[in-house]
């Protein structure tokens, strides 16, 4: 098998991340490539889009999403993710077990609770208008008084196929957002069959080439190993002797291929797609990124892979990007940061009079 390097990989996934070069494609088009994004935070997605679309502006993915070509909802990993209704639709079944596997998760705070009936409870209640998740809790309360009401919740979230109700605010939705059911809201029916080696496949052009392990990682399922040798795959070697696993024909740049600047936001989906992450960042830093009450910082690429942590603030007319290296830069690089972060700073603050970026510690 051909052995590819490290920066080979980084390469290959950096292109499919549109990352490489920005594409010049719609904002559905984009999430569809991607096979969804990190969308814990409402502004995250925004922000990710910005750095891989070319032109890309924030009303392009309001409009999507007030379209219906573009949902938020809980599905990979059993997190929100932004993705094509027809995505959400197609996969929903796929990562039902994931969903349900979540409610081990409440131990103890699920004494007494039937989740079928909040299941039954909870589509009625919501069929009625969309409701924020602290008035479902208090409805479903109301109901089932003896159940602990974060657990009624919980199990409503992954049980209950739904979607964020867009409102019209700025990055799409409030931060306590409202949830409606998703047929209702896309005016179709969820596919009912289980589609893993589709969805493999739908993984490997975003994030390969990629192991078992790497699926099974960004999306929350187990067991992916025979579901991968099921299907035509291509198959190579990492320089550990791993055997990685791609689809036919997939981008595979020359490892030379030179990697513009890219500012990723929280929680984005490429720090978040792989058991092994060296592709795009060095272990020693994992610990400055990904933080121990379960967050994972903003950060940003130089030559393909992680070089720090970036912070954005306004404070009266003036924009601030705070960049915190990990490493010297070099100029050249620090060049192309401050011009590609002024370009940053003008998206996420385009009412600020200056802007600037600076070098913390």
């Amino acid at each position: 098998m051909v052995v590819l390097s490290g920066r080979a990989v980084g390469r290959a996934t950096l292109a499919r991340q549109m990352l490489v070069e920005r594409a010049d494609v719609s904002v559905g088009t984009a999430v569809e490539r991607l096979a969804g994004m990190q969308g814990q935070e409402a502004k995250h997605p925004y922000v990710g889009l910005w750095s891989r679309v070319a032109g890309f502006a924030e009303g392009d993915l309001d409009r999507a999403v007030e379209a219906r070509e573009v949902v938020r909802a809980t599905l990979f990993r059993g997190t929100l993710h932004l993705v094509t209704a027809e995505d959400y639709l197609r996969f929903r079944t796929t990562m039902a077990p994931v969903l349900e596997a979540g409610l081990r998760m409440l131990k103890e705070r699920a004494e007494g609770m039937e989740p079928a009936k909040v299941v039954a409870a909870a589509e009625r209640i919501l069929k009625k208008e969309p409701l924020t998740f602290t008035e479902v809790r208090d409805a479903l309360q109301a109901e089932f008084p003896e159940v602990n009401e974060r657990a009624l919740g919980f199990c409503t979230r992954m049980l209950v196929p739904l979607v964020m109700y867009p409102t019209g605010v700025r990055w799409g939705w409030p931060a306590n957002a409202r949830f409606t059911p998703a047929e209702d809201w896309l005016g179709k029916k969820l596919h009912q069959k289980e589609e893993q080696g589709e969805l493999v496949t739908r993984y490997l052009q975003a994030f390969g080439p990629a192991t078992p392990a790497d699926f099974q990682t960004w999306s929350g399922l187990s067991k992916a190993k025979p579901v991968f040798d099921s299907l035509d795959l291509e198959q190579f070697t990492d320089e550990d002797g791993k055997t990685l696993y791609d689809v036919p024909d997939a981008p595979h740049p020359d490892p030379d291929t030179t990697v513009p600047v890219r500012f990723l936001p929280e929680f984005d989906n490429l720090l978040l797609a792989h058991a092994k992450r060296q592709r795009i960042i060095a272990d020693e830093h994992r610990p400055a990124v990904f933080t121990k009450n379960l967050r994972i910082k903003a950060t940003y690429t130089v030559d393909g892979v992680v070089a720090g942590l970036w912070t954005a603030a306004k404070k009266r007319d003036v924009a601030t990007l705070t960049l915190t290296p990990f490493g010297r830069l070099l100029k050249k690089d620090l060049a192309a940061l401050e011009r590609e972060g002024t370009a940053l700073l003008g998206f996420l603050e385009p009412a600020a009079k200056t802007y600037e970026v600076v070098t913390g510690g």
